[in-house]
């Protein structure tokens, strides 16, 4: 009796599994050469990095006037900017600049956002150690700056208990900290000295330049200059640590200087040269605009800020998040204890950290493993997760409000799980969540604002940009709040016809 042969499929597989097995690891050791010569192809000698890029990306606040602030035609401008496109210009290369707030600048540039950092960074020994600085392209005199009618403080000794009004990060700050003040923080000098006028802090210590320009274009009789520090401040651009752009901008920032072309960006904006005296309180003033004139004037770019970047963000994160939180729902009430844990661990994770920390995780902290992701997405993601957690209790809650005779009553006529839950299940969890639902659509739109901190130029974002060199904070955040106030009336009262319209479905 003959019996049909056949191939033991280990012989038969084996050797095609060693072929394929030794392919991969030459591949895998070709990707590591590649990529091992691709980090090693920037030469640490080329000081012309930035020619060979064709372009210099450079962080800035954007609400730094007179340094970097939006004009009333809504142009990023200042000195710190002029003198960016300057060195661009010389080097022949195309700017572009990411608006980012002054606390989390040094982060985006360490994750690669931009190559520097143009927005009077402040030369000092504990920076050079942690990154490279420029040659200065200006300089400045530290003075302190108090209410006109307060004669307490004349000199840093004087600051012992006083508070403070200063971004946390800059050397300022630190300054004041030393003299026993206790420092008030606030995302720039606008802010500050609002914050002294208001008589909420006892003194602003800041750069002489920012604070005679500021004199020269408000005529703010209200707060006085001191007394002087000892503290003389040079200024320049940051880059990462060994960067490698050190050499260009140098040299460029020489050029500049040579030819005069700093001392005329300085006297445009801080009606002096920075590199000699500042400008004393009382030059020409600008031309100043009513709060009404400047609500008129930007209505439709607050407007347009809505339309374009905060209801779309607001959508689609909105969108996605439920579509997580009914994943989320669903595991959470499995039988499987791995995947009902594994929804409540991300439950509690979500609910259990600020929503801030996340935004800043996904934007800043994921790219020190690799992961880049741009400003919107990254809001997207961050929002999209966070309503995923807390909108997945609202849908576990209203599914588990349906009585267990539907499901019943489901099984009977022939619906299986899935089909039970699409069709009888959902339909009437939906009438129980959609109150509870729309509140986390309503509390969405307000944190919107928050995507300002990751470079989205969203609504409350364009309203600082126009408030910040006008020091019209009331008159332009009251506008934006008007705004969410509104969209957020339009949403209670889509939620109201909707629940209208469920309500017609159900027996009485």
């Amino acid at each position: 009796m003959s019996r049909t042969l056949r191939a033991d499929p280990r012989h038969c597989y084996g050797p095609r599994v060693t072929h394929f097995l030794r392919r991969a690891l030459l591949a895998v050791i070709l990707l590591t050469v590649v990529l091992a010569t691709a980090c090693a192809a920037p030469d640490s000698n080329d000081s012309n990095r930035l020619q060979s890029a064709g372009v210099m990306r450079v962080g800035t606040e954007g609400v730094y006037a007179p340094f970097s602030y939006h004009d009333e035609s809504g142009q990023l401008v200042g000195y710190d900017v002029d003198v960016a496109k300057a060195v661009g210009e010389k080097l022949g290369v195309k700017v572009e600049f990411v608006e980012t707030p002054w606390d989390s600048i040094f982060a985006a540039m360490e994750a690669n956002r931009f190559d520097i950092v143009a927005n009077q960074v402040t030369i000092t020994d504990e920076r050079k150690a942690k990154y490279d600085l420029s040659d200065p392209y200006a300089i400045g005199q530290g003075v302190i700056v108090t209410r006109a009618d307060d004669d307490s403080i004349k000199s840093l000794a004087d600051l012992k208990g006083k508070v403070a009004a200063e971004s946390p990060t800059t050397v300022w700050a630190q300054l004041v900290r030393d003299n026993g003040a206790r420092v008030e923080s606030v995302d720039g000098f606008a802010q500050a000295i609002k914050l002294l006028n208001q008589g909420r802090v006892d003194v602003v210590v800041n750069d002489s330049i920012a604070v005679y320009q500021y004199l020269a274009e408000t005529g703010d009789k209200s707060v006085k200059i001191a007394a002087e520090t000892d503290e003389k401040t040079e200024q320049g651009f940051a880059a990462r640590k060994d960067s490698g752009l050190l050499p260009e901008l140098n040299k460029t920032l020489k050029e500049l200087s040579d030819d005069g072309t700093l001392a005329t960006i300085s006297n445009k904006y801080l009606k002096a040269d920075v590199s000699g005296a500042p400008a004393q309180a009382g030059q020409q003033q600008t031309q100043t605009r009513s709060a009404w004139q400047l609500i008129a004037d930007n209505l439709w770019p607050l407007a347009k800020a809505a339309i374009t970047v905060t209801i779309p963000l607001t959508i689609i994160s909105f969108v996605l998040g439920l579509v997580i939180a009914l994943g989320v729902a669903l595991a959470r009430l499995s039988k499987n204890r791995v995947l009902a844990g594994v929804a409540r661990f991300y439950i509690s994770l979500i609910r259990g950290t600020p929503l801030l920390v996340q935004l800043f995780i996904v934007f800043f902290a994921l790219p020190e493993f690799g992961i880049r992701i741009d400003p919107f997405p990254a809001a997207v993601i961050a929002f999209s997760l966070n309503v995923g957690g807390y909108a997945a209790e609202i849908i576990r809650s209203s599914i588990q409000s349906i009585p267990k005779g539907q499901w019943e009553a489901a099984e009977t006529i022939g619906y299986h799980y899935v089909g039970a839950l699409r069709r009888i299940i959902l339909p009437q969890a939906t009438r129980v969540a959609v109150p509870p639902l729309s509140n986390t659509l309503i509390s969405l739109v307000k944190d919107t604002s928050l995507a300002s901190t990751i470079l989205v130029t969203e609504l409350f974002r364009t309203a600082q940009n126009v408030a910040a060199p006008t020091f019209e904070f009331f008159a332009l955040y009251g506008t934006a709040a008007v705004y969410y106030w509104v969209i957020c009336l339009v949403l209670s009262f889509g939620q109201s016809r909707l629940e209208h319209r469920l309500e017609r479905y159900v027996a009485r």
